[in-house]
């Protein structure tokens, strides 16, 4: 595909703000944000980073797009939480936790930023849209 992948990391807000200072020289074409604690705690200032510098990102979590990030792709939390309660049910009937399946999120959220779109200049194809399970205006 002709594509280049480059892994940055950037452990404190200092290094965000120089991996986006080197953005502005290097002008990527997108960028993906990794789930990371510490990335999620600093949503504000990536969002407002990209969109600053015009670079169409997505985010482990919708949380991201709530503040302004382009779009997201992740585990849907609350079935998760769900599947937690399942189990912790199982196990105060007495299931063994060793003898208990190891499960997988199964259920996945595309959360879509139409106004960040928008501002980016690009249009979401009507495939997409009509496969998002949000569409933020």
């Amino acid at each position: 595909m002709g594509l280049q992948t480059q892994i940055i990391n950037a452990t404190t807000v200092g290094q965000i703000n120089e991996v986006f200072a080197a953005f502005e020289r290097e002008r990527p074409d997108a960028l993906f944000v990794p789930p990371d604690a510490f990335l999620t705690s600093r949503r504000v200032q990536l969002a407002t980073l990209t969109a600053r510098d015009r670079i169409p990102a997505t985010y482990p979590i919708r949380d991201y797009v709530e503040v302004g990030g382009l779009m997201s792709y992740g585990p849907d939390f609350t079935d998760m939480f769900r599947q937690v309660g399942v189990y912790t049910g199982r196990i105060l009937k007495g299931a063994k936790p060793a003898e208990l399946p190891v499960l997988q999120s199964n259920k996945f959220d595309l959360v879509i930023n139409l106004s960040t779109a928008k501002a980016l200049g690009l249009t979401i194809p009507p495939g997409v849209m009509a496969i998002a399970d949000e569409v933020i205006e």
